[in-house]
């Protein structure tokens, strides 16, 4: 099968203006060589602690941030070398729904005019067709017809992701970056929210790239699973495969943060010691060297290169 996104060599620098006066902006590489694939009907978890630039990569692969380096191809057309119309025509196909519910929709506008606003600047449908449209979507995510004229203030935090789901129908996409979509979410609201992307998946036959740091909401929903660590790809496997038999020494350490399931269990964990690197300054070779119970010393001696351990799991680490 091939893959409807494919990420090659992907590198984001941002430039950090100095606040000391004649001092050069420091460069922050928040996305490493990131090579990655998604499969048509799958969904990709990315799992990573704050910062680690999940979310960059999010967003660099819907075009909001543009990268320093690499190559997305979605369905085997290279994005960053079209031009800015065929650019614009292969993106409707990818959307996003953003982690705050609330921020993310215009409160002086209507719920249908938020929907309908994908359509519109794409001049699909007309009015009379959008409002069907919008009428469709509402009752696709869980909602009724009758809200669609309220404000994003009147409904509640779960009712607001339900309309951004809504939204990030609207041009009927093939694939959709999902960040953090339920972590501001109560948990009750979440099951609903997560029972919601796995039913429209199936219905819709979605693709989903599911950003999060919560390792049980991201083996709920994901088929594989990606780790990240400052800005690297370190791990990536079938969910099943990451759960039961995680190879990098970062996904063990996360696995080993996890409460336990029964206050009485009192199994020993070796937890992580030490700070996260700066992303201004990160270590030489693999990024985890720093913290690593296991290092090597040549694991500060160039880059790590990804080795198979199963056909569908790959880790970068020189244990392996």
């Amino acid at each position: 099968m091939q893959p409807i996104l494919e990420v090659k060599g992907l590198n984001k620098i941002f430039k950090v203006k100095s606040n000391k006066l004649l001092e050069k902006a420091k460069a922050l590489q928040a996305l490493s060589n990131i090579s990655l694939s998604v499969f048509p009907g799958e969904t990709l978890g990315v799992i990573g602690e704050s910062g680690c630039g999940k979310s960059t990569l999010g967003k660099v692969i819907m075009g909001i941030e543009a990268p320093t380096s690499g190559s997305i191809e979605f369905e085997g057309n290279d994005i960053l070398s079209t031009t800015k119309a065929e650019k614009r025509q292969l993106l409707k196909d990818i959307q996003i729904v953003f982690q705050d519910p609330y921020s993310s929709l215009n409160p002086r506008k209507t719920i249908e005019y938020l929907i309908a606003e994908p359509m519109v600047i794409h001049n699909i449908g007309t009015p009379e067709s959008r409002r069907e449209k919008v009428t469709e979507l509402l009752e696709l995510v869980g909602l009724s017809r009758y809200q669609a004229k309220r404000f994003p203030h009147e409904f509640s935090g779960g009712q607001r992701q339900r309309v951004n789901i809504a939204r990030a129908l609207a041009l009927s996409p093939k694939l959709i970056v999902c960040d953090e979509p339920v972590s501001a979410l109560d948990v009750s609201i979440q099951s609903q929210v997560l029972n919601l992307f796995n039913d429209l998946q199936k219905n819709l036959n979605l693709t989903y790239i599911f950003i999060s740091h919560d390792l049980s909401v991201v083996k709920y929903i994901s088929d594989r699973i990606a780790i990240m660590y400052l800005g690297n790809i370190v791990e990536v496997g079938t969910a099943e495969e990451i759960y039961k038999a995680p190879k990098h020494p970062y996904t063990n350490a996360l696995f080993n943060a996890i409460p336990p399931e029964s206050p009485l269990e009192n199994a020993e964990v070796e937890l992580l010691k030490g700070e996260v690197p700066s992303p201004f300054n990160k270590p030489v070779g693999c990024p985890f060297s720093t913290r690593c119970p296991k290092v090597q010393p040549c694991c500060s001696q160039g880059d790590i290169p990804f080795v198979d351990v199963s056909p569908t799991h790959q880790v970068a680490c020189v244990l392996y």
